[in-house]
């Protein structure tokens, strides 16, 4: 999947959003990962997050994402995610219809499922499952966090 990723064809605000598939996301993850230079390539500067958790970036130029824009995101274990001010994240969960599993004066954290589904072939199960995501990390305070998880299970 890495070697086929055209760095040009990324649609950073469509992975952010969850308006991309699993595959789209894998090819540039593991592109992303795997050459030392990526993010140079495209432009972006790797800067300290503070948490071991997080790879923080400064884009070179913003990404509209979620009606909002923004110069840092961040990625998680399994995607990608826009580092906003300017909006509570109880607030911005309300606005993406996103409920809370957790939600405290210190900690929020939301989760809605975009897409689920699970194909056997050959013996082989592929559990795909896309989510929208809002939530507040301690590292980060007073920035709100939203974007997208990509998991895929093979059993």
């Amino acid at each position: 999947m890495a070697e086929d990723f055209d760095p040009a064809s990324l649609d950073l605000a469509a992975l952010i959003e969850c308006r991309a598939d699993v595959p789209a996301y894998n090819g540039f993850a593991i592109w992303l990962a795997g050459g030392s230079g990526a993010a140079e390539t495209l432009g972006w500067k790797e800067v300290a997050s503070g948490n071991p958790f997080l790879a923080q970036y400064q884009l070179p130029a913003p990404v509209h994402v979620f009606g909002r824009e923004t110069g840092t995101i961040v990625f998680t274990a399994t995607g990608p995610m826009a580092m906003l001010d300017g909006i509570a994240a109880p607030d911005l969960a309300r606005e993406l219809d996103v409920p809370a599993t957790v939600s405290t004066p210190d900690k929020f954290l939301g989760e809605r499922v975009v897409a689920e589904s699970t194909e056997d072939t050959g013996g082989v199960s592929l559990s795909t499952r896309i989510t929208l995501n809002v939530s507040t990390v301690d590292t980060h305070p007073d920035k709100t966090l939203a974007g997208c998880s990509y998991a895929l299970d093979v059993k």
